[in-house]
């Protein structure tokens, strides 16, 4: 993203040098002649980086360093002085500018002290950010999944990443909204600036709006200090608003204004701030019900709902869920340092009859609790804490269900014991002696049963 420089010079000559300095390394440039039309203009645009003339008519530089920490603490500002100034400089370094220059100057030292201010910005920002747990590790969301309606929601996020449509995720909780939106931003032109997730139904409501948009100090009982708000972090980045249809409906119409304006003032504050960014929302209710309600802004869902795309349950992923019950087994097999490999054959049956109502998150869960109870090499049935009921329900799906009560019986008894037996067998290593032990029968029953079962080692 191209970053914008305000340039504060009453000498027009050098104000048009620093401009095709500026200009020629890619950046964007706003001018003023004085400290008054400075700030003026840095109230009304959106600032990456003010530089600004110490000495000038009016107000001095030492105003423009004030007012920029007043708007926005993270601007750097860097001071241009005469030699004999020098005194002065240091103390506008002390009362918050970012460096100062002593003309004449190199120009590619003034570049390269702009490089430095504004990388010290974006980490001041990346460090905000990471206190709040939202910036993501580098890299892209690794995303699994073959189901045709999982590949046709992964293809419009593709599409849509380019630009800066607002992106409205849909789907029951624990499908994956989230990831959807870093794999939106991360394939974006966005993707090297900050990528912030809320989740609006966690925050109280009447700390929402300080948390979105920050608040000016003395805005209410407790703000002792100015806080830059999520939209402020996110600028020339990407917002993710998580259970958006839990907002209230006051802060609802603000954010309406936020996204067709693309500017706010702070909480206690009238100045407007300027943003570019790009916002996805989400979430697991029926919006179009919760507007029939009174509950949700019909205007709000039709400026979100300008590309919707829907992520798929579970359920509707059968295909998906090994792979990814292997994929996570991969990971926190890893992260305990135990050498877990696969899933038994039982254990695959009753994860792929589980309903997960919970979704992806629930299997990530059940998985991460079987690797921790799981003492051998692959995951058993008991390992992964289900009902029985899949277990009854995975034997159902491959018996047939024909002729009398007897011969459904039948069918399930033998059905039960070859998996019993199987399993003491593997859990012995094949030793028949122990095995018909654990199963209270004689080593030659066992041994019968091995033949008609077709069971070997």
């Amino acid at each position: 993203m191209q970053h914008t420089i305000l340039v504060i010079e009453d000498k027009e000559s050098m104000a048009q040098m620093l401009m095709q300095t500026l200009e020629a390394a890619n950046y964007k440039v706003e001018t003023a002649m004085s400290a008054e039309e400075g700030i003026q203009k840095l109230n009304s645009a959106k600032i990456d980086l003010v530089l600004t003339d110490l000495r000038l008519p009016g107000k001095s530089g030492m105003d423009v360093v004030a007012a920029t920490k007043e708007k926005n603490p993270l601007t750097p500002v860097i001071v241009m002085t005469a030699f004999g100034t020098i005194e002065t400089a240091v103390k506008a370094v002390k009362e918050g500018a970012y460096d100062f220059l002593t003309k004449p100057f190199d120009p590619d030292h003034l570049l390269l002290l702009i490089e430095r201010a504004l990388e010290k910005q974006r980490l001041q920002a990346e460090n905000i950010v990471l206190k709040g747990e939202l910036l993501d590790k580098i890299g892209l969301p690794n995303i699994i999944g073959k189901s045709p309606k999982f590949l046709e929601a992964i293809d419009k996020a593709k599409k849509v990443a380019q630009g800066k449509t607002t992106v409205l995720l849909l789907g029951e909780s624990g499908t994956g909204k989230e990831l959807f939106a870093r794999l939106i931003h991360y394939l974006s032109p966005r993707k090297n600036n900050h990528f912030v997730a809320i989740n609006c139904a966690a925050i109280p409501k009447d700390l929402l709006e300080s948390e979105l948009f920050g608040h000016e100090a003395g805005a209410f009982t407790g703000a002792k200090e100015k806080k830059i708000g999520k939209f402020e972090l996110s600028d020339k980045g990407t917002i993710f608003l998580d259970e958006i249809g839990d907002m209230d409906l006051n802060l609802q119409a603000k954010l309406l204004r936020v996204l067709q304006g693309d500017e706010f003032a702070r909480l206690g504050g009238n100045k407007p701030i300027k943003i570019d960014v790009r916002v996805v929302a989400a979430s697991n209710r029926d919006l179009q019900k919760a507007i029939s309600e009174g509950q949700f802004r019909e205007d709000l869902y039709y400026r979100l709902s300008a590309f919707p795309i829907i992520i798929p349950p579970i359920r509707e992923r059968h295909e998906d869920i090994l792979p990814l019950a292997e994929h996570f087994l991969n990971i926190f097999a890893k992260e305990m340092n135990k050498n877990i490999k696969v899933f038994s054959e039982d254990a695959k049956k009753i994860i792929l009859n589980h309903q997960w109502k919970g979704n992806v998150r629930e299997l990530e869960n059940c998985i991460e609790r079987a690797v921790i109870l799981c003492n051998g090499d692959s995951i058993e049935p008991e390992n992964l804490g289900l009902p029985q009921l899949d277990a009854d329900r995975a034997i159902l799906n491959e018996m047939p269900l024909e002729g009398g009560l007897s011969d459904v019986s039948s069918r399930a008894v033998r059905i039960a014991e070859s998996r019993l037996i199987k399993k003491v067998l593997e859990k012995t290593g094949w030793n028949k002696t122990k095995a018909a032990e654990i199963l209270k029968v004689s080593y030659k029953t066992l041994l019968t049963k091995i033949k008609e079962y077709g069971l070997e080692g």
